[in-house]
């Protein structure tokens, strides 16, 4: 009998063979079908880069003006669905809101019509489409109001922040949005991923495939770290605390938020991206004090933790970007949902080409032959 090699976490265990994305985590490379980040970062649009990533080449211009229009005119959701968030207590988390509405989704649409292309597509075009609008229906609707309509003269980017606060966002803070989008649409198979493609393997509909890894993403190891560096931030308070603050935490072998990754072992390209958008933000819309103590958090922890490859990834400076947006600490996750959907869609996608359900195996380590022990036999307590 083979006894396999245990891998906690299944670290470094390929899960799939896929084409999509592509980390070089020596040398900070981050590609999405072949296209370095930073290139997309300064030329693409998200949903641009949305469709490379789901149908596996730029589109034309033709072809992404239809997508563009579709998503545009499917943002609405039914009234069954705004009445059951209604419903969810207003101090529910938005990552378990977006969950429970995705899922509910596959009530009114989950035909599981896998091999039909008309449905493969209707159905990237309603989860990209509404998950934007229920993110920020639930966000008004837990403080006692309304939630806002989308509107179809906005694109994708402006719309959503349009539909937080009923008010035309600024141009460069839209601009600013998209590209925060594409940064976080794709990570090859991260735990949200996995997820998604263990959910689609079994061939249920890409609803649940949705909710699955929204499920996953809420986590604080996973999409959740960027609330926490925001904790973090306001717990440090001062520049002149950081450097006690870490000591302390490193001494107590506790984790520093937005710090070290699983791939990367050096600072995380999108990282890089984001804190020149968020020092673009401030030149406009005014400094955010927090951003000094982040800097301050970067250098001391290159001089304590650089050379064990730890860096800051993409929950590091992504929070203070959407502070300056005026987005709330428990939306960050929910908007980087908001981008994964496509990522997540293009992997159910991938799945659906050459599936086979995932079927793990373990190694057990409990006991053999133990006898059954009858309940008036039994030790209490």
């Amino acid at each position: 009998m083979t006894v396999c090699e245990y891998k906690p976490g299944l670290e470094g265990i390929p899960a799939a063979q896929s084409s999509i994305s592509h980390v070089d985590g020596q040398k900070g490379i981050l590609e999405y079908r072949g296209i370095q980040i930073e290139e997309l970062a300064e030329k693409s649009t998200f949903l641009e880069t949305a469709y490379l990533l789901i149908w596996g080449e730029l589109p034309s211009n033709e072809e992404l003006a239809a997508f563009e229009h579709e998503i545009r005119y499917h943002r609405r959701i039914k009234y069954r669905i705004r009445d059951m968030m209604k419903c969810f207590p207003e101090s529910g988390h938005p990552m378990d809101a977006l969950q429970a509405s995705a899922a509910a989704l596959g009530l009114f649409y989950s035909r599981r019509d896998l091999h039909n292309p008309v449905y493969i597509r209707d159905a990237v075009v309603r989860l990209m489409a509404t998950i934007p609008t229920m993110v920020a229906a639930f966000q008004l609707m837990r403080q006692g109001n309304d939630p806002v309509k989308p509107r179809d003269d906005l694109d994708y980017a402006a719309n959503f922040l349009y539909m937080l606060n009923e008010k035309e966002p600024d141009p460069l803070a839209a601009k600013i949005f998209d590209i925060c989008l594409i940064l976080h649409v794709e990570h090859t198979m991260n735990a949200s991923t996995f997820s998604a493609r263990v959910t689609a393997s079994t061939l249920t509909d890409p609803y649940a495939v949705v909710a699955s890894a929204v499920g996953t993403l809420g986590g604080p190891l996973h999409g959740g770290a960027n609330e926490e560096v925001i904790q973090m931030l306001e717990e440090i308070g001062t520049v002149d605390n950081v450097r006690p603050y870490l000591e302390d935490r490193l001494q107590k072998k506790a984790k520093i938020m937005g710090f070290g990754h699983r791939v990367y072992k050096v600072k995380d390209p999108r990282a890089t991206i984001l804190q020149r958008l968020a020092e673009q933000l401030f030149e406009k819309f005014g400094y955010d004090k927090y951003y000094e103590i982040a800097q301050e958090v970067e250098r001391v922890m290159a001089e304590k933790v650089g050379s064990k490859g730890i860096y800051p990834n993409v929950d590091f400076y992504s929070g203070l970007v959407y502070r300056k947006m005026g987005i709330p600490t428990d939306l960050f996750t929910p908007v980087f949902a908001i981008a994964r959907v496509a990522g997540w869609l293009a992997h159910w996608k991938e799945q659906l080409a050459e599936n086979r359900i995932f079927r793990p195996t373990q190694i057990y380590n409990g006991r053999h032959e133990v006898a059954y022990t009858p309940i008036d036999q039994r030790s209490q307590g």
